[in-house]
């Protein structure tokens, strides 16, 4: 059973938020919730566990309970790692909203299989869909493009890719530097990219719970190297502010990105914080 240590003022505020574009709030992690002007509701990786301690430790709130949730209209995954699909964040979502849950195949086994989120919560079968990459969602205003990634570490990562009238948001889940983002940058104008980011540090291994060096995020040249291959206006480091030993500090970007025609921008942002396109 998921506490939120905020209450439910930050889901509150999405649903009372009236955006004249689109509005994006960082849920902290790798976690995202976008709202159109026309009500349309998307949460993209939500999680609000507190990771497997001492292996993992959550070093940010909870910033909200899933049951509080009453509006939304898709729940996105990127891949199958515990912190972008974990039924006790998402489940709760899609059975308050009978909304749909969309991943890459892996990521819906672990929904379906793993953690059997149909006998669990109330949620139907027919709600877990797979994705795969090409493939192209209609969500509401939202047009809702399923991209490559590259992460070493899930066996079957996507991004997204989401096209609004006000402009256009990617979310990149973890991955790494890849040569399909100059493809991905020529085809569509990004607005903002989210873009996964942290050090390299000493982790628990899973199994004998030694230290053991840990890259699981870009460092500061691969993150700008992914913002400059998609041309994004903005860029907005995220995971940095997650896990012990693996945070970052995103305002080291600036000298990084200086010399580069993109990224822009950096969006820096914390836990709860809303940026808008428009």
């Amino acid at each position: 059973m998921i506490r939120s240590d905020w209450g439910d003022w930050l889901v509150r505020d999405v649903e009372d938020a009236t955006p004249d574009g689109v509005a994006i709030w960082y849920l902290g992690c790798n976690g995202f919730v976008v709202k159109g002007r026309e009500g349309t509701t998307i949460y993209v990786d939500p999680y609000l566990g507190l990771g497997d301690p001492p292996r993992t430790i959550r070093m940010i709130p909870v910033p909200f309970d899933p049951d509080d949730v009453q509006a939304a209209d898709a729940v996105l995954a990127t891949h199958e790692h515990t912190d972008h699909v974990h039924g006790p964040s998402q489940a709760p979502i899609l059975a308050n909203t009978g909304a749909p849950f969309y991943a890459p195949d892996d990521s819906v086994a672990v929904a379906r299989e793993e953690e059997a989120w149909t006998d669990e919560w109330d949620v139907a079968d027919d709600q877990l869909t797979d994705v795969v990459e090409g493939d192209t969602l209609e969500i509401g205003e939202f047009t809702v493009h399923v991209e490559q990634a590259n992460d070493p570490d899930a066996t079957h990562p996507v991004s997204y890719v989401f096209e609004h009238e006000a402009g256009t948001f990617f979310h990149g889940g973890d991955t790494k530097p890849t040569d399909e983002f100059e493809r991905i940058g020529d085809e569509y104008a990004i607005d903002l990219a989210a873009l996964a980011f942290g050090t390299v540090g000493q982790i628990p291994d899973k199994r004998t719970r030694d230290p053991k060096r840990t890259r699981w995020y870009n460092d500061e040249n691969q993150i700008v190297e992914c913002a400059a291959a998609l041309e994004c206006e903005r860029l907005l480091p995220s995971h940095w502010d997650m896990w012990k030993g693996l945070t970052a500090d995103p305002a080291a970007l600036h000298h990084h990105a200086a010399s580069f025609d993109h990224p822009r921008r950096l969006e820096l942002v914390e836990i709860g914080d809303r940026v808008d396109l428009s």
